[in-house]
């Protein structure tokens, strides 16, 4: 079957932290009898999460692409991340996009991940579908959601034709879907909404020249690099010799580079399928032109125009990441080298368009969106083997008009009446401003606050340990503001081993009188390792690795004596958290150790002096 353009859709599906994006793309997989019945994916759920991190954080980290078929239409669909550390995979994705299926909780309702989506949505004039999901929840609040969003359109619309939007229901759990809370038992209506309601791909498709954007790369051990992207001109054939245009960032001049168009890939559901040619307004992969970056054009003709770059919001953290310096470095570390690790950093850069790296002495600064965004990089190279060590998340500030700014974020929480007193304590400290409360309809108040970038950094594992894990919170960049005061973390001072060797049971027992420890009996250490974390405000050096003296008069069933409170283990993001200015994050395949950039005691007490 020949594919025409008024036959393909190219739809992004954009919503709030898990409000259901990935769950409706499985029913739109399975629905679309893209799998046999009895392939393994039929009885799977997250299809389209791949990476083990996606998994066993629940979360999207990456958009993907994906395609089904239905009633002779090719659907490109677009699952989007939902968190707003990772929004430059919505920004560069959403170009791929003609219209948005935009996800909204029927209990939740409008969050700032939901504002900041479809606002880069309808900044570039995207129609939008608006499916209001988990409409069995007991305390959904349908009407109310509806309220919301159409105040959200009226403060984002660009346009007025924007302010009409169809509205469908659906728990996508249980593969449902209606125009009305009575839901049918499929989804087709929300295949006919992409068929009727999102348009067909602007493009020209009768041009001789071909003009690509490239929006994601990915790569294989057998054919390398595939640079994935929309096609907005021409039609394009294998063995198609074609120029690639990228915009010099100095003086704004295009660099052009001669390629081969070797494969063309078309995408059916997580598959992808060889095809001799592609036409204008398909989502295709293409492998041969290496040379290409994310923001390239790829283009042919004898004046190749090259099409807008893709804009991307400014880092707002940045984080030290360089080679481990501790005592034992190289031990449990494949990649250990200070140019091991830049070239890997370089590598993230081709895929992980919302980073930036600069040298800084022995290692590098890497400036991303979040903590999150930060950790999820440190975390992935630790499980491809890299040693490394990290120092404590860094605001990136700008200068405005001569003026130092800090980026500022709306932040939004949701917790229950009895932890309200911890939540507003925390945050006044951190020097957060109240912009709205209320009561929500299951009985939780939602506040609202203005709080600096700053303010932020270790405030979720403080909220959590407040609220015994029961507080829901986001937040979104909202712009820049003059620096008033540096916000200065708070913390006890730190439990410091005072010499090298292993941990015993003994020496800990005494130990955790003073503090609360991080490490169990038998743990390597070394001078300058942090421990634990003391019960007062200073550091505390400690010796944890002595033994008990042997005499005669002390018997072996003595020493089944000694009782240890649970140690506590930090996750790599309570490790950030925890981390001063004078401390460093060691972490290797095996481990995550905290120490004190100054290991010597005596050396750091008279640095502390000066």
């Amino acid at each position: 079957m020949t594919l025409e353009k008024d036959r393909i859709r190219n739809v992004a599906i954009i919503a709030h932290v898990d409000h259901g994006k990935t769950t409706l793309v499985d029913g739109l997989l399975k629905q679309s009898h893209t799998f046999r019945e009895n392939q393994a994916e039929m009885s799977q759920t997250l299809i389209m999460d791949s990476m083990d991190q996606e998994h066993e954080r629940g979360i999207t980290i990456t958009a993907k692409q994906t395609c089904v078929y239905y009633k002779g239409y090719k659907i490109n669909i677009i699952d989007t991340p939902g968190h707003a550390d990772f929004s430059g995979e919505v920004e560069r994705t959403l170009n791929m996009a003609d219209g948005v299926l935009l996800i909204v909780d029927a209990q939740e309702g409008s969050m700032p991940q939901t504002k900041f989506v479809l606002q880069k949505a309808l900044e570039l004039n995207l129609k939008p579908v608006v499916i209001i999901n988990k409409i069995d929840k007991p305390a959904s609040r349908i009407p109310e959601v509806l309220s919301e969003i159409e105040s959200l359109f009226l403060e984002l619309a660009t346009d007025e034709s924007q302010l009409f939007y169809p509205v469908y229901y659906a728990i996508a759990r249980e593969g449902k879907a209606g125009k009305t809370t009575d839901l049918d038992e499929d989804l087709t209506v929300i295949f006919e909404s992409i068929i009727n309601d999102i348009p067909a791909p602007s493009v020209d498709s009768d041009s001789d020249s071909v003009q690509l954007l490239v929006a994601e790369l990915s790569s294989d051990n057998y054919l390398g690099r595939y640079c994935i992207g929309k096609i907005f001109r021409g039609k394009l054939k294998k063995g198609q010799n074609v120029k690639i245009l990228r915009k010099n960032p100095q003086d704004d001049s295009t660099e052009i580079f001669p390629g081969k168009i070797d494969r063309i890939f078309s995408y059916r559901g997580l598959n992808k399928e060889e095809i001799p040619e592609a036409i204008a307004g398909d989502i295709v992969a293409v492998t041969g032109v290496s040379e290409a970056n994310i923001g390239d054009t790829i283009a042919t003709g004898d004046n190749p125009e090259i099409l807008p770059t893709i804009e991307l919001e400014a880092p707002t953290l940045s984080i030290y990441i360089g080679p481990n310096t501790s005592p034992l470095k190289g031990r449990e570390g494949e990649f250990t080298t200070s140019r091991q690790i830049a070239e890997r950093l370089e590598k993230e850069l081709e895929t992980n368009i919302a980073l930036r790296i600069q040298p800084d002495g022995l290692g590098y600064k890497v400036s991303g969106r979040g903590e999150l965004h930060l950790s999820v990089l440190i975390e992935t190279m630790r499980r491809e083997g890299y040693e490394l060590e990290a120092g404590r998340p860094e605001v990136v500030y700008r200068e405005i008009d001569g003026i130092k700014c800090e980026p500022i974020e709306d932040l939004t929480i949701e917790v229950e009446p009895e932890f309200v007193g911890a939540v507003s304590q925390e945050l006044g400290i951190r020097k957060a401003e109240l912009k709205s409360q209320e009561i929500t309809s299951s009985g939780s108040t939602r506040f609202v606050y203005e709080i600096s970038t700053a303010g932020l950094i270790g405030l979720r594992n403080n909220l959590l340990t407040a609220t015994k894990g029961t507080v829901l919170m986001s937040s979104i960049p909202s712009g820049y503001k003059p620096v008033e005061s540096k916000y200065k973390p708070e913390r006890n001072g730190a439990l410091i081993s005072f010499e090298d060797g292993v941990s015993t049971a003994y020496a800990l027992d005494s130990a955790q009188a003073r503090g609360t420890l991080f490490i169990p009996p038998q743990t390597p250490v070394y001078q300058g390792m942090i421990v634990g974390i003391s019960n007062k405000k200073d550091d505390l050096d400690i010796n944890v690795c002595r033994e008990k003296q042997l005499t005669n008069m002390r018997t072996h069933a003595s020493d089944g004596a000694i009782q240890l409170t649970p140690y506590t283990q930090l996750s790599l993001e309570q490790c950030l958290d925890f981390l001063l200015d004078d401390e460093l994050l060691e972490v290797t395949p095996k481990s995550l150790r905290l120490r004190k950039r100054q290991l010597d005691p005596i050396k750091r007490k008279r640095e502390n002096r000066a």
